[in-house]
């Protein structure tokens, strides 16, 4: 089974774990459309949303893992 990293792009993330959608959407992170989502990693996105890449990790390894 694939392991969720802060270094993992949000593409890579969905493609992997179709259900981490549901996460995404809860902390409001539109990745599904989002340009960025190729090649920002969890961690740059979460910092950019004003988000803890550690209560963001913790929610997807909850829900997926």
């Amino acid at each position: 089974m694939a392991e969720i990293t802060k270094d993992m792009t949000f593409f890579e993330l969905m493609r992997t774990f179709p259900e981490s959608v549901k996460v995404l959407q809860k902390h409001n992170l539109g990745c599904i459309g989002c340009m960025g989502a190729q090649n920002e990693s969890l961690e740059q996105g979460a910092r950019a949303h004003g988000l803890s890449i550690d209560s963001l990790l913790q929610d997807l390894k909850a829900a997926l893992l």
